[in-house]
């Protein structure tokens, strides 16, 4: 299995992960009956509880075209040194993104964020080039 596939599985598992923080702090601070229901006028969480959906929504947002690139680098036959590399950096910079943003760090949350899109960009490159 390539390094792209791995770092895109292992994207995939942090994506289900992220859901886990937020979804125990609703339950913890709203009660299991009300998470468990249709979630009707369901206000927006607060505090780390809010940062943890955000990262969650941000990191499914950013899941989708690194899966388009790392499975459209593999039919192409395309997967090399760079879409490696770039899948590297965009999981272990969505991991710092996890994080500071969960930990509600501003500027290294951006700068986090970026990385996976330089991350995206240099699976790109491999597959173009």
């Amino acid at each position: 299995m390539t390094t792209d596939m791995i770092m895109l599985i292992a994207s995939a598992a942090l994506c289900i992960l992220l859901a886990l923080p937020y979804t125990m702090g609703f339950i913890a601070t709203r009660g299991l009956l009300t998470v468990a229901g249709n979630r009707e006028d369901f206000p927006a969480g607060t505090g780390w509880i809010g940062r943890s959906h955000r990262a969650h929504l941000n990191m499914v947002e950013n899941l989708v075209p690194f899966a388009a690139l790392v499975l459209a680098a593999a039919a192409t036959g395309k997967a090399d040194a760079w879409t490696a590399l770039g899948a590297q950096v965009f999981f272990y910079s969505r991991v710092s993104h996890a994080v500071v943003y969960i930990a509600g760090v501003p500027w290294l949350r951006t700068l986090a964020y970026f990385g996976g899109v330089i991350g995206m960009a240099l699976v790109l490159y491999g597959i173009v080039t």
